[in-house]
């Protein structure tokens, strides 16, 4: 599976160590940026994470910015994405488990290294449930579809 990788700032902190985790787990990684720990705006990072999952150059994204939150508006303003900040493994697991999620966002100023590898871990590791989860996801996918 190919992973899209993308964080401002506040997020680079987690880079390496989700990189290094997905690439034991066999991901392709497509590190989008950014490479320092210059001051950036995070909705550029999660536009062209998610525009490519969006557009299925990628199976899925990881972003990170200091909390997590500000990323994954963003990265949720473009249709057909379902981004969720994640702080732990249950989190993680449930978001792949019942919303499918194809973007989790982590924050820098929240988790450290290894927390943000085990959160990883569990999102990959987890599998969508379909069922009943899938007539919630048709709604959503029916407000994105009615703006």
């Amino acid at each position: 599976m190919k992973v899209a990788i993308g964080c401002d700032h506040g997020g680079i902190v987690l880079k390496s160590a989700v990189i290094s985790t997905l690439t034991e787990l066999g991901a392709e990684i497509v590190d989008m940026g950014t490479y320092s720990e210059v001051s950036v705006d995070y909705p550029d990072y999660a536009y062209k994470v998610a525009k490519a999952v969006a557009n299925k150059e990628v199976d899925c994204g990881v972003l990170m910015c200091g909390t997590g939150i500000g990323i994954s508006i963003a990265a949720n303003k473009v249709k057909g994405i379902r981004a969720a900040v994640c702080t732990n493994t249950y989190m993680a697991e449930m978001t792949k488990r019942h919303n499918n999620a194809n973007i989790i966002a982590l924050g820098g100023r929240v988790i450290n290294e290894d927390e943000a590898k085990e959160i990883v871990k569990a999102w990959w590791n987890a599998t969508y449930e379909g069922g009943r989860h899938q007539n919630r996801l048709d709604k959503i996918t029916q407000i994105e579809n009615e703006q």
